[in-house]
């Protein structure tokens, strides 16, 4: 079950959800982060996919996510999209799952963190939906 922070606003930019994508964001509104994994290469493709990208079978099982990974790389934008003006300077980065996933996320982190830092995934959870964000893990 991924830890939950609730934020007391609609998402500034809500994610098209489609009848595939339908599962995952049903699943982080539950705690829960998912992916595709290919039956046939046994490979994890994020964001989940309904044809692999690495050998393109259209033969996929949901697999879950620990949500737990390691700070890659990050930046902090000061100069972002108008729709997401209201929460410049907001924190980014790639992040590299314990599972052999790297992905694009927003940080959650009051300073910089250190690259490699231990990170866990988090539901956002928005009055109109989820998103999901990385956040350092303390020690």
């Amino acid at each position: 079950m991924l830890p939950r922070l609730d934020i007391d606003r609609t998402r500034a930019y809500p994610p098209r959800v489609t009848a595939f994508t339908q599962t995952f964001w049903s699943g982080l509104q539950n705690g829960e982060f998912a992916t595709t994994r290919c039956d046939a290469c046994d490979k994890l493709a994020f964001p989940p996919k309904p044809i692999c990208p690495h050998c393109w079978s259209t033969r996929l099982t949901w697999t879950p996510l620990s949500g737990l990974g390691r700070l890659y790389s990050q930046t902090v934008v000061h100069a972002g999209p108008t729709v997401f003006a209201s929460e410049i300077p907001y924190r980014v980065g790639i992040v590299d799952l314990d599972e052999g996933v790297r992905l694009a996320t927003r940080i959650i982190a009051d300073t910089e963190p250190a690259l490699d830092a231990a990170v866990e995934i988090v539901t956002l959870a928005y009055r109109d939906g989820p998103l999901f964000a990385a956040r350092v893990i303390t020690p």
